[in-house]
């Protein structure tokens, strides 16, 4: 499924990958969060409900990387690269950012995120 997230003026595409996390965080959609600054790498809101478990659980991330942290319940999506690795219980990758999360630098602190289906 291909997606949009909206922050202000950054308008960035994004495909949401074939798991039933994901497919429940699609059920979630259209839906705007406020999105914190976490460590300078990632903007993450936290949602309504937990999602289904269902995609596999990740203790790294790449620039781009839109996942679900369990404990939260969170979204995050990673926008820099700090060296560190997740803590346990690790996240899992709903999808990926076609190109230009980097965008995310430019909001210190917290951002109101759209984030809405487009198929």
């Amino acid at each position: 499924m291909r997606i949009r997230l909206t922050a202000g003026a950054t308008v960035l595409d994004a495909t949401l990958d074939d798991n039933a996390t994901a497919r429940d965080f699609a059920s979630l959609l259209p839906l705007t969060l406020r999105m914190d600054d976490l460590f300078k790498r990632e903007k993450y809101g936290h949602l309504s409900r937990s999602l289904a478990v269902g995609g596999e659980p990740r203790f790294s991330y790449e620039i781009g990387d839109i996942a679900y942290w369990s404990p939260g319940p969170d979204i995050a999506v990673f926008y820099d690269h700090d060296g560190e690795s997740i803590p346990d219980p690790g996240i899992i990758v709903l999808g990926e950012i076609d190109s230009g999360a980097d965008a995310f630098k430019k909001y210190d602190g917290t951002v109101d995120v759209t984030i809405e289906s487009v198929d």
